[in-house]
């Protein structure tokens, strides 16, 4: 069963370290645009992607989009990884979307090859074999919203506001903002939100579903990060290989039909089985003890 799983449903290749557990990407000037930092002591497995460039409000601009395509392809390999959380050193903002200053330097082929470069970002982030939620305390707008939305959870400040505003600037979301909006919300409301550039606070972001957690922002204004911690909290006791495989298993799913569905959850499933975390949660609930599971 194991040998028939299509290569798009296997884990990533066992762990290789690559080298320090804290690093910084740089731009030209040696400012960190993209800094990787892994938790340590009880919250040891939870990594965060701190977007740090306050000049442009964290836009999607080349050196930003290259570096955290750079850390995320380090990070796929990295099994300790058990939840990655997306969150901004800019007070006030999460991501301001492409980087329209930027964009207006390139030539229409220049644009073409670019905006499929964030694209493949996107794809990036929705398929990273972890859970990964986006902590968005500030202005996420554009392009920093179709980022939110390529992550698995999101969590809202009620100060935060966000939306797919490229209509009100001649454009259409280009990133995979009107695919994965329509699964998220439904296609009418999301042909809504799309037509018409509007943007929502954190709370109206919640009510529609866009968001699964919206928070009272806090005088620090980093409320999201800490609710985003909570709930990383909450999944990181959990069978690594068992919620890597749950999330397969419903990204996946939502793509066919429900009996092709349920034959990639059988596929899953099975792939779980022979797993020491399985023996090790069966023998827990036997044993009556919490379950230490090691991720193999």
């Amino acid at each position: 069963m194991l040998r028939a799983l299509p290569r798009a449903l296997r884990l990533s290749r066992p762990w290789r370290s690559p080298g320090a557990r804290d690093c910084a990407s740089k731009a030209k000037d040696g400012t960190p645009e993209i800094q990787v930092h892994a938790l340590t002591g009880p919250d040891e497995g939870i990594t965060e992607v701190l977007m740090n460039r306050p000049h442009a409000r964290n836009a999607l601009g080349k050196v930003f989009v290259s570096e955290l395509l750079e850390a995320l392809a380090q990070l796929r390999e990295d099994q300790q990884v058990r939840v990655l959380i997306f969150r901004s050193a800019v007070k006030g903002v999460f991501c301001a979307g492409a980087d329209l200053k930027e964009r207006e330097q390139m030539s229409a082929t220049e644009v073409a090859i670019f905006v499929q470069r964030l694209r493949g970002l996107m794809s990036e982030i929705a398929t990273f074999p972890a859970p990964t939620i986006a902590a968005m305390d500030g202005f996420a707008l554009g392009g920093g919203l179709e980022l939110a939305l390529a992550c698995d959870l999101r969590i809202a400040a009620s100060s935060a506001v966000m939306g797919l505003i490229e209509t009100t600037r001649g454009l259409l979301p280009g990133a995979g903002g009107t695919q994965r909006l329509p699964r998220c919300l439904g296609v009418a409301l999301a042909k809504e939100l799309i037509f018409t550039g509007r943007r929502l606070n954190g709370m109206q972001a919640h009510e529609l579903g866009l968001v699964n957690h919206a928070v009272a922002q806090n005088e620090e204004g980093d409320a999201a990060y800490h609710r985003a911690l909570a709930l990383a909290q909450e999944i990181l006791p959990q069978a690594p290989i068992a919620v890597r495989l749950g999330k397969v298993a419903i990204d996946r799913g939502m793509e066919v039909d429900i009996a092709s569905g349920m034959a990639i959850e059988h596929m899953c499933y099975a792939q779980n089985i022979p797993t020491q975390d399985r023996l090790e949660g069966m023998a827990a609930f036997r044993e009556k003890r919490p379950p230490k599971f090691v991720g193999k």
